[in-house]
């Protein structure tokens, strides 16, 4: 391993990592990234909306992956509450505002190896053990792994994770909350086609949402009481396959589960500054989301996007105090703008306040019949301008 002062580094082998790593190369910089080369043990999907496939097609990886995603060409939400108040049927189509499609939902296994592909093909140095330590100072960060590689760069890209050591090494604090959910998450085949709509049913416990996947299958976001959670992934895939026919309402007929089932705890995360001592914070190390709305890695890659531009911005050194504070101050109002939003989202799910419940129906119904109104809520979701 060289002692060569690198321009950045980036901790962390999600995809928010590794497109920061090759968008800061496409920039001119000498980049290590620090990951082991381990594919995803899971079978989820990401949805990519609007500016993260742009990033993606930045990135060249879009070519390789579209073939193996689907079209998110229309967007429902379906109030599934049994509330006195309850909000109207929305749907959002992308021809509303001149797209084709407003995303993708991309198996994440497909996506990070494409990435893992683009890394090697652009010449990145890859150190594949674990960081043990990360010692920032006035000049560089230096990172020491588990197997003795050390490296320097002027700037660090923190992208390893929602528990960061990089975070923690910058001295950035959180705000951290969790919520009485967890998702049991399943692919599942069905008989009919589902027209690639995405319907996220709203019920008193969370989104049940089915997501569009190539051919005749979806993926299931089910979001419950931990308890409940726990005891639908325990039932035989038949029983499971009825849970979701039944709570689908059948719109895409008939259902099997295929592949594996896992449960997440649902929680939220928010840095408080996004970069400080030449680390800038990426993904899951700067804020965690509830599945909801897709904003979670959307958001990711969209600090990827805004880290390589202070690397394009401050070549000579991308990990200034200037440098530093221009990345903070171009995270800050997206994240947590997304961060009131679904957060408030998701509450307004799980009170029975009345008022509240009015609300949220109120919002719904003035979206779906004022046509600006609802062309700007698709168009901020989209591509945000902050």
């Amino acid at each position: 391993m060289s002692d060569d002062l690198r321009d950045v580094a980036v901790v962390g082998g999600g995809p928010a990592g590794l497109v920061a790593a090759l968008l800061a190369r496409r920039h001119g910089a000498s980049v290590t990234l620090i990951a082991p080369n381990t594919p995803p043990r899971d079978e989820r999907t990401v949805a990519m909306l609007g500016a993260s496939v742009e990033i993606l097609q930045e990135t060249g990886v879009w070519a390789s992956v579209e073939a193996k995603s689907a079209p998110l060409r229309t967007m429902r939400i379906v109030d599934a509450t049994r509330r006195l108040i309850r909000a109207p049927l929305v749907e959002f189509h992308a021809h509303e505002v001149g797209r084709e499609a407003f995303g993708y939902n991309i198996p994440n296994a497909v996506l990070i190896a494409a990435l893992d592909e683009a890394i090697e093909q652009a010449g990145i140095e890859r150190v594949t053990g674990f960081a043990s330590e990360i010692l920032p100072s006035e000049d560089s960060v230096r990172v020491v792994t588990t197997d003795g590689a050390e490296v320097r760069a002027k700037l660090l890209g923190a992208a390893d994770g929602r528990r960061s050591k990089a975070r923690d090494a910058a001295g950035l604090a959180v705000r951290s909350w969790s919520y009485p959910q967890a998702a049991l998450v399943a692919n599942i085949a069905h008989s009919r086609p589902h027209d690639d709509v995405s319907t996220e049913f709203h019920t008193e416990t969370g989104p049940f949402t089915i997501v569009p996947m190539p051919g005749l299958r979806s993926a299931i976001v089910c979001v419950e009481s931990p308890a409940e959670a726990e005891r639908l992934s325990k039932l035989d895939d038949e029983a499971l396959a009825a849970e979701f026919e039944r709570r689908s309402r059948s719109i895409v007929g008939k259902i099997t589960i295929a592949g594996n089932r896992q449960v997440f705890p649902l929680s939220g995360q928010t840095a408080r500054h996004f970069a400080a001592r030449r680390i800038a914070l990426i993904g899951e190390a700067a804020h965690v989301f509830p599945p909801i709305g897709a904003q979670g890695l959307n958001l990711g890659l969209r600090d990827a996007a805004a880290f390589a531009g202070v690397v394009r911005d401050h070549r000579a050194d991308p990990g200034s105090a200037e440098a530093i504070s221009a990345y903070d101050r171009a995270r800050i109002g997206d994240v947590l703008s997304r961060t009131t939003a679904v957060d408030a989202l998701n509450r307004t799910l799980l009170t029975d306040f009345l008022p509240v419940q009015a609300l949220r129906g109120v919002g719904l119904y003035a979206i779906d019949r004022l046509p600006k109104l609802k062309r700007l809520v698709m168009r901020q979701g989209l591509t945000p301008h902050l």
